[in-house]
């Protein structure tokens, strides 16, 4: 089922207003702890900036609204990386039409890219054997289609994203199961096709690219395992360079790397229990330290922003504390309405300065018509999380 049933410079430079200070994170050891949290604040310039987008066009290939929220700085620009996606435009009263298909006009697609150039944002969309607007990554089946995770810079111009294959298994809102991993890489003249599109490991009921990271000669790739108790299982993976195509290596349970899939182990918390993480999140590094950015994984559609801290990309981890709780979820938040939620949040470290954390954060609705009536509510969000050392 869909889940919405369920100038870069200028962007980087995109901030705002006033701090809401909150408890420090956690510390390892006295006098040896991660950084800490000393002020938060809505990043309003960027959020309006995707508002001022979404709202600007009259065109049936015009973005108003994704998640996911992924990117990678490129020469060309900024590029920001969705998964499901509302093209098309927004009325005056802030509502989109139905999607095509339902007896409206909103072409709807699975997965896209917003390219912020100097000049800039524009979409891009792959399309189909008519020219109408499809999805970057397609050919996932007849009830399958690819969600975006993480990508890195491939080559002089191009970029790497992974996506994650989907497939409906019944009728119900939650039928849904992954299916598979794949690597597709693009030019920078030709984002609306892959220039190719490489099965990834895929044996090991682990979503990979839920985070890439590259680190010291190694581009450290993160997957998450659905758990059965609520939120995901994280596991690890590198590889030698920065091409994905190339052999895995996988973190073991013995904090050795092994070359087979099903060797690779639960990323532990503190005292060495398996970290719980949301499905989508980020691990970056912030000085000696690698700051793993996840939604509250023990609540359900919880609200929670949390950071956690390791000295290391694999940990263990310290135990994550809440440095946000997103207002416009629930019943109590901006929209007053207890369909709405937060999730999938990610660090943008390319637009970072010293200090700080920019994070991009996603709302939706359980309920489909509300993302119609009132087309605002499907946009990134962003703060800038100042730290201190």
């Amino acid at each position: 089922m869909k889940r919405y049933r369920r100038g870069w410079r200028a962007l980087a430079a995109a901030a705002a207003v006033v701090c809401v200070f909150v408890s420090p994170g956690a510390s390892a050891s006295v006098g040896a702890g991660p950084p800490r949290v000393v002020g938060v604040r809505p990043a309003t310039a960027l959020d309006g900036a995707f508002g001022v987008y979404a709202e600007r066009a009259r065109s049936p290939r015009h973005w108003t609204g994704g998640d996911s929220t992924y990117s990678v700085r490129t020469p060309a620009g900024e590029l920001w990386i969705f998964s499901d996606t509302f093209l098309g435009t927004v009325r005056p009263d802030g509502s989109r039409s139905p999607v095509t298909g339902e007896g409206g006009t909103t072409p709807f697609v699975n997965n896209s890219f917003v390219l912020w150039t100097g000049h800039g944002p524009r979409t891009v969309t792959g399309r189909d054997r008519s020219g109408r607007p499809a999805s970057v990554v397609s050919g996932a089946g007849r009830d399958g289609w690819y969600w975006a995770r993480a990508g890195v810079p491939d080559g002089r111009d191009g970029v790497a994203v992974v996506y994650a294959r989907y497939v409906r298994t019944g009728p119900g809102p939650l039928d849904l199961a992954w299916r598979g991993n794949v690597l597709a890489r693009f030019r920078g003249g030709r984002l609306g096709r892959p220039l190719s599109l490489t099965p990834l490991p895929s044996s090991a009921r682990t979503a990979w690219g839920a985070w890439l990271e590259r680190q010291g000669g190694f581009t450290y790739v993160y997957g998450t395992e659905q758990a059965p108790s609520g939120g995901s299982f994280l596991r690890l993976a590198r590889v030698a360079g920065g091409d994905l195509r190339r052999p895995w290596r996988y973190r073991t349970a013995r904090g050795t790397w092994s070359p087979r899939e099903a060797d690779s182990a639960r990323l532990a918390g503190p005292g060495g229990p398996a970290l719980r993480t949301s499905d989508e999140l980020s691990v970056v590094r912030h000085g000696k330290w690698y700051a793993l950015l996840s939604q509250r994984a023990d609540r359900p559609f919880s609200a929670e922003l949390q950071l956690a801290w390791s000295r290391t990309p694999y940990g263990p981890f310290t135990r994550p504390r809440t440095v946000y709780t997103a207002p416009e979820a629930g019943p109590h938040g901006t929209y007053r309405n207890p369909n709405v939620f937060a999730y999938n949040p990610h660090e943008h470290p390319e637009l970072e300065r010293r200090g700080e954390l920019v994070i991009s954060y996603n709302v939706n609705s359980l309920v489909p018509d509300d993302v119609i009536r009132r087309a605002s509510i499907y946009r990134p969000r962003f703060l800038r999380v100042a730290i201190a050392p």
